[in-house]
């Protein structure tokens, strides 16, 4: 037997939980305070370019240490973006990898389907129908879209720039991980 293949037997699995999302120069708002009587106006270009992302919050087997994975695209997630993600997480994570997403068709599709059936350490599950709840990684859309509200990016360029920033923020920050998990309804944490 290999020995990176010994190793992962004895780290038991990592636990993914992915989820994607979109963001639009148009900036989300929330509520802010102003002074009585003056109501705070948002001034923005009225364009709808976006970014899509992906991302997946993973939980290490062996001491619950969380770690974030993502990556953004310029247009809509296909299965061809869902592969390139699922690579990334062959790449980057030693022994058996479960992940858990919602039933969206892409994550369904023939070619996930066939790319798992290659890769017998990879195991695909799925979280019950109509339950982001269950899911951490929507603890991370809700970070990245908490820190854009009530900003404005001049262009895409910047949009991108900015959910860079705060996903590395993120990613190195296991109390913010951990705030994900715990926002989540999972029993099991």
């Amino acid at each position: 037997m290999a020995p990176g293949k010994k190793n992962a037997r004895r780290l038991g699995a990592h636990i993914v939980f992915v989820d994607e999302s979109g963001f639009l120069l148009i900036p989300p708002t929330k509520r802010t305070w102003a002074p009585r009587g003056k109501t705070p106006v948002l001034l923005h270009r009225l364009r709808h370019d976006r970014l899509s992302a992906i991302s997946g919050v993973s939980v290490s087997p062996v001491r619950g240490h969380l770690s974030l994975y993502f990556k953004l695209y310029p247009h809509n997630i296909s299965q061809q973006e869902v592969l390139s993600f699922l690579r990334h997480l062959i790449r980057h994570i030693p022994g058996h990898i479960i992940i858990l997403w919602d039933r969206w068709a892409t994550h369904r599709g023939k070619l996930v389907r066939e790319y798992a059936g290659r890769h017998p350490r990879l195991h695909l599950e799925y979280l019950p129908a109509y339950a982001p709840d269950l899911n951490p990684d929507e603890g991370v859309w809700s970070q990245l879209k908490s820190s854009l509200a009530n900003g404005r990016p001049d262009d895409i360029r910047d949009l991108e720039g900015h959910l860079l920033a705060c996903l590395a923020d993120l990613r190195s920050s296991q109390p913010k991980l951990r705030a994900c998990v715990h926002r989540s309804q999972l029993p099991l944490f």
